[in-house]
């Protein structure tokens, strides 16, 4: 989770108390935030100097100036790395139909781009690794994460290899049957509603020494701590105030894509012909006109 979505954590669990009026100030000042005094800011938001010493160290800060140097980097950051596009905004009501197809490529190239800059192909093949050694594999995910889950465990059963997804409500069911040879994949945005699914399989996977991949939001949050590995999900996005998780689709998708594809190459020809085959035999009766997708067919 980045400060900022901290910030806006902040804000929502502050109600009227002062917290929320700086929470509102700092969002909405960005990389700027460090033009600003303390003095200044404590007039502007009708609040205190030891009031913002507050705020700051509710966010884990020893001071503000702590807190307001890293919020600016972090929002300076954003700003020079990606567009105008607001990923939680993306269109508007007076958008017409060629702008939306514009955007919604743009945003969801710009997703994958950030994305790929985060990943580390070093911990990518720890992970396969992890997963290669494991005798059984579960994934855990809230919809619509538990639906990308059901892609990447499509795509994996196709080469011969089960992931087990719980169906809903069943997350100690199936975590609390895993042990220390098997592994648990966890995809969280947030990374910190550990009371709730899909974090609440820890408690069960904790004792069991069962490994944790963390698919997860960049910055500091609870599934971060306590996962063995964790790759970072593009972090644009609002936790509530957007139209949908565009962003955040296209990077988890990504990741399992990679994992997958990963998996795929440690055993290629022999992973690329079981797939040809199970092609051939489940898919018999597909047939397209179109050249490009026709099928060499051997004689008999």
């Amino acid at each position: 989770m980045t400060l900022a979505q901290r910030v806006e954590e902040l804000v929502i669990a502050s109600g009227t108390d002062s917290k929320r009026v700086i929470g509102e100030f700092v969002l909405q000042k960005k990389s700027r935030l460090c033009d600003f005094t303390t003095q200044q800011i404590a007039q502007e938001t009708y609040t205190s100097k030891s009031a913002l010493v507050r705020f700051a160290k509710a966010l884990g800060f020893s001071g503000w100036s702590e807190f307001a140097r890293e919020y600016a980097n972090e929002q300076h950051y954003q700003e020079t790395h990606y567009t105008d596009i607001d990923p939680n905004l993306p269109f508007h009501e007076d958008s017409s139909t060629k702008d939306i197809v514009n955007l919604m490529c743009s945003l969801q190239m710009e997703s994958l781009m950030d994305t790929a800059d985060l990943v580390s192909p070093q911990t990518i093949d720890r992970v396969v690794n992890l997963m290669e050694r494991s005798k059984r594999i579960g994934l855990f995910g809230m919809s619509p994460n538990s639906l990308l889950g059901e892609l990447f465990r499509r795509r994996m059963l196709t080469i011969g290899r089960n992931v087990e997804i719980p169906a809903l409500g069943d997350n100690g069911l199936l975590a609390s049957s895993l042990d220390s040879s098997d592994c648990a994949i966890i995809i969280s945005y947030s990374g910190n509603s550990y009371a709730c699914e899909p974090l609440n399989a820890l408690r069960f996977l904790e004792p069991n020494d069962v490994p944790v991949i963390g698919i997860t939001s960049r910055g500091t949050n609870y599934l971060r701590q306590h996962a063995a590995y964790t790759l970072s999900i593009s972090s644009q996005e609002k936790l509530f105030s957007k139209i949908s998780t565009f962003a955040t689709e296209t990077s988890i998708n990504y990741i399992l894509n990679v994992l997958f594809s990963v998996y795929f190459v440690r055993n290629y020809e022999k992973n690329l012909a079981n797939k040809i085959e199970k092609g051939r035999i489940l898919e018999y009766q597909r047939f397209s006109h179109l050249s490009e997708l026709k099928e060499e067919t051997s004689e008999s």
